[in-house]
């Protein structure tokens, strides 16, 4: 039955490509010259690529439907930015400038000599006019700009530093956790400290002139020689998307370097010394072939207005080797032609062998790509769409403008020419072509001659990995792959950090690092909004209510219990008593809440209009927030927290948030979406084998040959550095098409080989698709080898991965995969035993095909996979 769906599903596509193939070798021009014009027609979409570019790392690198855009919504709509700037109350990361200094050998920054250098750089920031002044643009509260604390608590005099004597972290109701890094500490009072930062905040409303005023500072610095005593690394609120941005262009001249290897490798892999039959001019057209289909995928999509974002330059490396291995897959059918035949009908037999192929790994790549659709994240949405529209573009050129190059290359064969200089030369009598003579052939079977490699495979490789010994070796290497991988997933860190979308060597990786050092022990201080229009906050039960849940907040192992949470509610309640009111009664509590709002500073913590209070809010300082994993665990027991103040006898409405949960929350869907992609997608290959392998059993192991190889790729990702994040998303998803493009065929060869017994179909199968596995290997890996030179984390993070994919897949397909089917009997097809009856024929696999016959002919002839 399922060798009959097979062939129902396969001979009338194979019958379409040989019609299609005799169509393209009768009209080559017509098909080359209409790629070249579609090619170029859609290319034209690059014109927009400026303003397609999508770059925002919010947008691009969080979730879409995150909760922390919604939570922050909420905070928007009900405490719009007030004229008295709180660096504490903003919704977002605000506009700023900073920078960390440290002394130049680790040593205590508290000294005259250090602060000295602090002050002169505080005049000199402060004294920037890039269009405008800072006192301009500065961020003001009560008419005056937002100033340091540390330089407040001195006086800006150096001196006062020594005899000073200051609390932390709270010093006289100020916080000083994010100010002074790398502390020591006499009890409560500061002996030492290996870091100072300083903020210089600017009014979010202006702008054009900010972003003046930024450049300015940064040129300062940049330009800033070290200090006698001090180190600064410095950063601005818009440094990260500025590196982020100059990212692509450190990018662009690999390209060349890339096509510069495809096309050598693609040479070298069909280079033969028969000045006739080698394929050079074939291999560069293949590799202009992949270059067309990013031109015209890519060109079409931004006509569409699909926005582009960073992580799509990464894919034209995989197009080129995806593109490149299809090429291989139709040589290698060409060259299993008759050569005295027509181009035509020579063309119609590599059709009608390479086109299932071609399309099956098309659509198997195609597919896992759609799927990756379904992520939240932008930026993997972008690279799939744009990969994916460029694989069909691959595909659609490879039977168009390649098979019309393959013609017209077959035409100069047919005329025995030279293939560089197109002269007519003297036939070759046997394998040993030159520069004078080419044309050779194999007069028994009326084929070119085989190549080398695919001997070694036949007569050395194949015999050598089905001794006995060498499948123990083979199953003890892969008890250790599979171990070392699933010890690795488990030690697998999750989430993007930040730092990694700016160059290696860049000064914001230099400020991030400082900060991490030196300023981790505090993490954000957190905001509790209370939504609930008609909590009763008068109400004796209800403040009760809410008094246990800040409780709740503040017996977290990650909150501070040493510093109360900042309450307006609990202070107005110390205020009324004072004065002798009665805040328990509604009147008497609404009467005296707005004076007391605006004179205790109070007055953006609370949403009171038209004598209703329809949101408030209360913040709780964090702690110890020095990972990814913290921030994740931080951000699940806030909002676990907040959910269970809803359960309270008297509930709580709230919700919990700081800018920083707008990133963390890639923390909360990357594991999630990872499995649920994968999981989708092994599915639908699952399916895909079971139309191709006619064998159920077989199927089964294609699918456990992809989930192993995603096992190996995310445990090793570990052992490499390489995190869980949207980036490497993308690449697991690209891992499931390519382990089926190894896996699958393999697989089929076995299934369908007319060989006796388990180890000669072992054998027949790595004889036929050895070569073509490791070409392909080794096309896609040319492709992005040159990004591991890249200073980029996301063009490094695609190369080692993609790395992993490639190696780990080949490895399946030409060691595991075929020793563990010889253990498997029942893999075979449905007419084995008739054949057990029949000799083993002598000669080459062509003998073989004509002993036997079959409805469809690309069964007989696997090794075109």
């Amino acid at each position: 039955m399922a060798k009959c769906k097979t062939d129902c599903i396969e001979r009338p596509l194979s019958l379409a490509f040989e019609k299609l193939g005799g169509l393209v070798g009768r009209y080559p021009y017509v098909f080359l010259l209409s790629a070249l014009c579609v090619a170029a027609g859609l290319g034209a979409g690059f014109i927009f690529l400026q303003e397609r570019e999508a770059n925002d790392i919010e947008d691009q690198f969080t979730p879409v439907n995150g909760p922390a855009k919604w939570e922050r919504a909420i905070v928007v709509d009900n405490f719009p930015q007030s004229e008295e700037f709180s660096q504490l109350r903003l919704a977002s990361e605000g506009t700023y400038a900073s920078f960390i200094i440290t002394g130049l050998h680790g040593e205590n920054i508290l000294t005259e000599a250090a602060f000295k250098d602090i002050i002169e750089l505080d005049t000199q920031v402060k004294s920037i006019t890039s269009g405008n002044t800072f006192e301009n643009l500065c961020a003001k509260t009560k008419g005056n700009c937002i100033s340091n604390a540390i330089l407040d608590i001195i006086n800006y005099n150096a001196a006062e530093i020594i005899s000073s004597t200051i609390t932390y972290p709270m010093n006289d109701g100020t916080f000083l956790g994010t100010t002074i890094g790398g502390v020591e500490l006499d009890r409560s009072e500061l002996t030492s400290a290996k870091a100072v930062r300083l903020f210089y905040f600017l009014d979010e409303e202006k702008t054009v002139e900010n972003s003046d005023w930024l450049d300015g500072f940064l040129k300062l610095l940049s330009n800033h020689t070290e200090q006698k005593t001090v180190h600064v690394s410095y950063f601005t609120s818009i440094s990260r998307q500025n590196e982020f941005e100059s990212n692509a262009d450190s990018v662009i001249p690999l390209f060349s370097i890339t096509y510069f290897l495809a096309i050598t490798v693609s040479i070298l892999s069909c280079l033969r010394l028969d000045c006739v039959r080698t394929k050079v001019w074939v291999a560069v057209c293949g590799v202009l072939s992949a270059g067309m289909a990013v031109l015209a995928g890519f060109g079409l999509l931004l006509f569409c207005g699909m926005p582009f974002a960073m992580t799509v330059a990464t894919a034209p490396f995989l197009i080129l080797g995806v593109g490149v291995d299809d090429m291989f897959i139709m040589i290698s059918c060409w060259q299993k032609t008759e050569v005295h035949k027509a181009v035509e009908v020579r063309l119609a037999e590599t059709y009608k062998e390479a086109g299932v192929s071609i399309t099956i790994t098309t659509l198997t790549d195609v597919l896992a790509f759609y799927i990756g659709l379904m992520t939240p994240f932008r930026s993997v949405q972008s690279f799939c769409m744009y990969t994916s529209t460029a694989l069909l573009f691959c595909y659609v050129f490879n039977i168009t403008f390649f098979g019309a190059c393959l013609a017209l290359n077959g035409r100069r064969e047919k005329g025995n020419r030279h293939w560089l200089t197109c002269m007519t030369v003297p036939e070759a009598t046997g394998d040993d072509g030159g520069c004078c003579v080419g044309g050779a052939y194999d007069k028994n079977t009326d084929k070119e001659f085989e190549m080398p490699i695919d001997s070694f495979f036949k007569n050395y490789y194949g015999p050598f990995l089905t001794r006995v010994w060498v499948k123990a070796l083979v199953c003890l290497i892969y008890a250790g792959y599979l171990a070392a991988s699933i010890y690795g997933c488990f030690q697998m860190q999750e989430g993007l950090d930040l730092k990694h979308l700016a160059a290696d060597g860049s000064y914001v990786g230099s400020y991030y690092d400082k900060e991490d050092e030196f300023f981790s022990a505090f993490g954000p201080n957190v905001m509790l909004v209370i939504k609930d229009e008609d909590f009763q906050y008068w109400n004796p039960n209800n403040r009760k209510s809410l008094d246990l849940c800040l409780e709740n907040f503040q017996n977290l192992t990650v909150a501070n219990s040493s510093i109360s949470p900042i309450s307006w509610l609990s202070e107005y309640m110390k205020f009324g008593l004072n004065s002798g009111l009665s805040l328990n009664i509604e009147t008497q509590f609404k009467r005296y809440l707005t004076a007391f709002l605006n004179l205790s500073g109070f007055s953006q913590d609370v949403n009171f209009t038209n004598n209703q209070i329809h949101a408030s809010r209360m913040f709780v300082q964090t702690v110890n927030i020095r990972t990814a994993i913290d921030e994740k665990n931080m951000l699940d027991v806030f909002r676990e927290t907040a959910e269970k103040c809803g359960k309270l006898e008297t509930p709580v409405d709230l919700i919990v948030y700081h800018p920083a949960f707008i990133y963390i929350d890639q923390y909360a869907v990357i594991v999630t979406n990872t499995i649920q992609n994968l999981v989708v997608a092994t599915c639908a290959m699952l399916v895909i084998s079971l139309l191709l392998i006619p064998n159920p059993l077989c199927s089964l192991w294609v699918t456990f040959a992809i989930a192993s190889v995603i096992v190996g790729v995310a445990g090793f990702m570990a052992f490499w550095d390489v995190s869980l994040d949207s980036v490497s998303m993308i690449n697991l998803v690209i891992c499931i098409g390519f382990s089926v493009d190894f896996s699958a065929h393999i697989s089929y060869a076995f299934v369908s080989s007319e060989k006796s017994s388990a180890n000669e179909k072992a054998v027949d199968a790595v004889t036929k698709l050895g070569y073509p596995i490791v070409q392909g290997a080794v096309s896609t890996i040319a492709g992005v080898v040159v990004l591991a030179a890249a200073e980029s984390y996301i063009f490094r993070t695609f190369f080692k991965i993609m790395f992993l994919v490639i190696l780990f897949g080949a490895v399946h397909g030409v060691v595991f995969i075929p020793v563990f089917l010889t253990f498997l009997s029942t893999c075979s097809n449905s007419h084995e035993k008739t054949q057990q009856s029949l000799p083993e024929p002598r000669d080459t696999s062509e003998q073989r095909v004509k002993a036997v016959v079959i409805p469809n002919e690309w069964f007989a002839d696997p090794d075109c996979y």
